[in-house]
């Protein structure tokens, strides 16, 4: 069963209830009702520190389907006021974006921002504030302990306003796979391989959601970054995060228990998949929903399946022992799937004017069949190859660092601007090698940019102004924190030696 956390014991509803409610506009004051109904018809009360977390993975012109609507959050936000009124001491809407890119983009671009102005809702962003450790106790945990932020792990009422979305690297990202966003960079990469959907199942021990209420009125099929708009015309809500991903997955079809994180997330005690011990209630029958979703498509592909018919040849083997398996869905290679859509839609020549190119992920032990002039590039850490490549014996050696080496106390991250001036070394010659576990969709894309002479996106014009000032008030912010800390330190180094603090120092 779930253990007790920083909040104390986590309820788990013996009879979880999921509400499936017809909307088919982006309209605030009508998605404020179908909220309000779901709050008082699961009898909660929003109270104390109230804390929203959408998906604001990426957002803007890029991304126009990959996020929970800001429509939608308002009309989350106001019935969370107007049911909890004053028993609330804080609302407020909370998260980090995908990596490298700072959060203030994404609230900016997604049209997040301007609504919490003008709604009146705090913000904030993850990557910006203190982060606080979480121990773990249950059986089978990937590590003793983890980070989160620290208003995620004070909250009083948590509620997660994810997307419904397929993803390549977990099949869907409903409600627990939304939990990777409570996590900041240097945390968030850490198990982020071929153990992603333990993770998922360990963040569960956070905290969990009294409300859960997803955006599905214009879902987001095939991908997560880039997916195609699929018209469902459903506000989903629900108590218990396992119950409610398990609807979901019934509403396209699929069986919960193929999902990796839903089903381990069962085994630790979070809530049933089993359709008979939930109650589904709403407008919308679960028959009615299924009818609505039928075509979905989820976004689980191999990589050499992807890239079949274009320029691009990929291979890949198991990633590393002890922990084996025959593909490391939670990495590298779901990356590169990520990244390269990112480029189509950036750049519409992508595929015409990429090179022919030979990607290589894993314990691959095939022959790679890389003519002249063709890069071979081994991406990831567990890369692992030896044979002749342009008449020449190579051999990529396995560079992994096993698990326990990792430690969540020190992280290790690179910045947006030193990934950007080492992308052009990186990718030199026609053996590459590009380390890291996992490489990001951001260093993939970098990558992809300079083997393909593309369009860079972190030049363009247009988004070049938002994400520099989204980066500058990130530093400034994570330096005024630090500073704060370290004068916190020294009052209190002053105090146990009964010393008043020198001035300058308070």
């Amino acid at each position: 069963m779930p253990q007790r956390g920083i909040l104390g014991a986590m309820r788990i509803p013996t009879r979880p209830k999921v509400i499936i409610r017809s909307c088919r506009e982006y309209d605030p004051e009508k998605i404020r009702g179908i909220i309000r109904d779901g709050l008082n018809e699961l009898g909660l009360k929003p109270f104390g520190r109230t804390l929203v977390k959408p998906n604001l993975v990426a957002a803007g012109p890029l991304f126009p389907y990959a996020f929970t609507r800001p429509e939608f959050g308002e009309g989350v936000l106001r019935a969370l006021r107007d049911v909890g009124g004053d028993g609330m001491a804080e609302l407020a809407a909370g998260e980090r974006c995908g990596i490298t890119v700072p959060s203030r983009v994404a609230f900016k671009d997604s049209g997040w921002d301007e609504m919490l102005g003008r709604v009146g809702v705090k913000k904030y962003h993850f990557e910006e504030t203190q982060q606080v450790e979480i121990p773990l106790t249950h059986e089978h945990r990937l590590r003793d302990y983890i980070f989160t932020p620290e208003p995620v792990a004070r909250a009083d009422f948590f509620v997660n306003c994810p997307k419904f979305k397929a993803h390549p690297w977990t099949t869907v990202t409903f409600s627990m796979k939304n939990y990777i966003g409570i996590q900041d960079d240097r945390h968030r990469l850490i198990d982020h391989d071929h153990k992603l959907n333990e993770k998922i199942a360990d963040l569960q021990h956070i905290i969990q959601p009294q409300f859960i209420a997803i955006d599905a009125i214009t879902a987001g099929e095939g991908r997560m970054l880039t997916p195609t708009p699929f018209d469902m015309g459903l506000i989903i809500m629900g108590n218990s995060q396992v119950a409610f991903d398990a609807v979901c997955c019934q509403i396209i079809g699929l069986d919960p228990d193929t999902v990796d994180h839903i089903r381990l997330a069962k085994q630790h005690g979070f809530g049933t998949t089993n359709l008979r011990d939930i109650e589904i209630t709403g407008d919308v029958t679960l028959e009615q929903a299924k009818q609505r979703a039928k075509g979905f498509r989820v976004g689980l592909i191999r990589v050499e399946k992807y890239f079949e018919g274009t320029h691009i040849t990929a291979y890949a083997g198991p990633p590393p022992e002890p922990e084996h398996g025959d593909y490391c869905w939670g990495g590298c290679p779901g990356a590169i799937e990520e990244a390269i859509e990112i480029l189509r839609v950036f750049d519409k020549q992508t595929d015409e004017k990429m090179p022919h190119l030979h990607v290589v992920f894993g314990a691959y032990d095939g022959e790679i069949p890389a003519k002249p002039g063709e890069k071979v590039v081994f991406i990831g850490d567990c890369a692992e190859w030896k044979g002749m490549l342009h008449g020449k014996d190579v051999t990529i050696e396995n560079v992994y660092k096993p698990r326990d080496t990792m430690d969540p106390h020190a992280p290790v991250t690179e910045d947006i601007f030193v990934k950007l001036a080492k992308a052009g070394a990186k990718v030199r010659g026609d053996v590459i090698r590009l380390e890291g576990c996992p490489v990001s969709v951001s260093e993939q894309v970098l990558a992809l940019v300079t083997i393909g002479h593309l369009k860079n996106p972190f030049f363009d014009p247009k988004m070049a102004g938002t994400f520099t000032r989204g980066y500058l008030g990130w530093k400034s912010r994570s330096l005024l924190n630090m500073l704060q800390r370290k004068r916190y330190q020294q009052n209190g180094a002053f105090a146990e030696r009964g010393q008043a603090a020198p001035e300058g120092v308070s």
